[in-house]
């Protein structure tokens, strides 16, 4: 298992050494700090990530780890905060490229005001992720049993979970007058893009062509990745305007998560720990909601955070004590 967290050893070296040598120890601290706070808050993204990894052979497993490490990092941390300010803001994808190459001050006030827009198609696509667990007819295993046994009920009602999501974006749009296009236009992508990836997804599940079944589970996880770290790319630009160190200190944190995704799912975690997989949905029901209310409220990262690592401690805990109770 160590060998796999042999490559992003190697990766945070070379980062640490080039941060160093760019902007001394200052640079050196805030790619270590951005690298830390992205692997600590991401355990819920790691979790889920699991559970549709365990879907995908040894092979696409690897290429998670391998080829997905450039779309982490470039595609997701870099190229579509890029794609979702210009069309927010209305200017050309080139001119904000520019931006963020040449005046990352002025590019971070940018994306801080496409926030809505981020912070609408993240928190539909989320909770719809979440809702979709939990209002699920099939779902059997339950931890918090009142609750999730009347949720589960409710999932035979036909799309129930989609009518909840855009009853939200709706309430948002509401109360939000200046920004209800922006919101109901991103959180409507964000609804689109989870309904076609799942069903692409469930139509692959029972296909016996290894390739195609892998490849349609490795496009989702990268936009499920996406959807777990745009809001994460814009608290970056609330610890430091320099994007070399934004993309540094975000693409170790990206490599680690990954890496302890595959260590999940090659370790059978998820099946010793039989809360864990509710606690990430609850973490991520709560980022979801975080996400919204960020639309009205300053949400600072680290209660963001703080949610996400509290819902995973406590079913890890939960977990472990009802295994021993099944062992006495």
């Amino acid at each position: 298992m160590l060998k796999m967290y042999l490559f992003p050893g190697l990766v945070t070296v070379a980062v640490g050494i080039g941060a160093f040598a760019w902007g001394g120890i200052d640079a050196l601290a805030l790619v270590g700090l951005l690298a830390v706070l992205e692997t600590t808050l991401s355990f819920d993204n790691a979790v889920v990530n699991a559970k549709v990894l365990s879907r995908m052979s040894d092979v696409w497993q690897s290429r998670f780890l391998t080829w997905g490490i450039p779309i982490a990092v470039f595609g997701t941390r870099f190229l579509l905060p890029i794609l979702i300010v210009a069309a927010a803001a209305g200017l050309n994808p080139y001119k904000v490229l520019l931006l963020a190459l040449f005046d990352s001050a002025a590019y971070g006030a940018a994306l801080a005001h496409a926030h809505a827009a981020i912070a609408s198609f993240g928190s539909a696509f989320l909770l719809l992720v979440s809702l979709k667990y939990f209002f699920n007819v099939k779902k059997t295993v339950h931890w918090f049993a009142g609750i999730e046994r009347y949720f589960s009920r409710w999932g035979g009602i036909e799309a129930i979970e989609i009518a909840l999501v855009l009853f939200a974006l709706l309430s948002c749009a509401f109360l939000l007058p200046k920004e209800a296009a922006t919101i109901l236009f991103a959180g409507l992508i964000g609804v689109v893009l989870s309904i076609v990836m799942e069903g692409i997804t469930e139509s692959f599940s029972s296909n016996t062509d290894v390739a195609k079944v892998g490849l349609a589970l490795f496009v989702y996880l990268n936009i499920l990745d996406s959807a777990f770290s745009l809001d994460g790319v814009v608290g970056a630009f609330a610890i430091t305007a320099l994007l070399p160190i934004i993309i540094g200190g975000l693409g170790i944190g990206a490599l680690f998560v990954r890496a302890f995704t595959v260590t999940l799912v090659r370790a059978h975690t998820l099946e010793s720990l039989p809360y864990l997989e509710h606690g990430a949905h609850y973490a991520i029901f709560g980022l979801a909601l975080s996400m919204l209310a960020s639309l009205f409220v300053h949400v600072p990262e680290a209660i963001t955070g703080l949610i996400g690592f509290v819902f995973i401690a406590l079913a890890y805990w939960s977990s472990r004590r009802e295994m021993l109770t099944r062992l006495r």
